[in-house]
């Protein structure tokens, strides 16, 4: 067992709170770190080196315990009955059906934690004509639409993989996992949080399906107030090559703009008129 190193600060939001990060790849080990990050105590349980890459240490996986666990043997399940029984949260990012092959669903660690909060991560959901496909970021932010609005005129650009993974997985799984244990705290139940990336993703462009609601978003990239079209809010290269990004949405930050530029009111077109940009 090797310690990553962790604040010991009881002060913290969920200090005292135990987490089991049952190992996966990108938003379950971020939404861990943001766990542990709060305060929680993470065990995560990996495979043994022998079953993996030992790879180098992610950024998103400080702050952890690490365990070794094969998962298909009866001694690395009954491992992780053991943390189970003395956890709050549990994580994990498999495939639908897969923690329950291995006897570790739902239903097992409830009987024997009544009060666990079972965080499960997955791009598709945990069931529909997807849940049992591969799949990455780009794959999911393209199904919701979102990828449609972002990127040149050309073509979607992917935006690294910030959108998907992060801010419709994890940060939606932090969310449940908090919201769940706020619940316990109340009336003492555990309960499953089920975070999909692609319910998450759906939530995250709300703002923009309300702008093409009311008629000021088009459904072509770099032609709106957000994707770059706009002379107020977007990148402009710098002689050393390099690029300043300009944010002057509202009236006196663009009145501001214009100042600094020594640029006529007057003269300039309006800034309201796409067809002037």
């Amino acid at each position: 067992m090797t310690d990553a190193g962790r604040s010991s600060d009881t002060g913290q939001p969920l200090g005292g709170v135990r987490v089991v990060e049952i190992a996966s790849i990108g938003p379950g080990p971020l939404a861990c770190m943001i766990l542990s990050d709060l305060g929680a105590e993470v065990v995560r349980v990996e495979r043994p080196v022998t079953l993996r890459d030992a790879g180098t240490a992610s950024h998103t996986l400080r702050g952890r315990t690490q365990v070794e666990a094969d998962l298909k043997s009866e001694e690395g399940q009954a491992l992780v009955r053991r943390l189970v029984a003395d956890a709050d949260v549990l994580v994990e990012g498999f495939r639908p059906g897969v923690m329950e092959r291995l006897g570790l669903g739902p239903k097992e660690c409830h009987a024997l934690n009544p009060g666990l909060v079972y965080g499960r991560m997955t791009g598709w959901g945990q069931s529909g004509p997807y849940a049992l496909r591969a799949g990455h970021d780009i794959n999911y932010i393209a199904l919701t639409g979102a990828l449609d609005a972002i990127g040149p005129r050309s073509h979607p650009l992917p935006p690294l993989n910030l959108l998907g993974d992060y801010g419709g997985g994890a940060s939606f799984l932090v969310i449940g996992v908090l919201a769940a244990l706020t619940r316990r705290a109340a009336d003492g139940c555990g309960s499953v949080v089920d975070a999909a990336m692609v319910d998450g993703v759906s939530v995250l462009t709300q703002g923009i399906l309300q702008l093409r609601r009311e008629g000021t978003w088009t459904d072509e990239r770099e032609a709106n107030v957000l994707d770059g079209a706009a002379p107020y809010y977007r990148t402009y290269v710098c002689a050393d090559g390099r690029f300043v990004a300009v944010g002057a949405l509202e009236d006196q930050f663009y009145a501001e703009l214009l100042e600094r530029l020594d640029l006529d009111p007057e003269a300039v077109p309006d800034r309201e008129d796409p067809g002037q940009w």
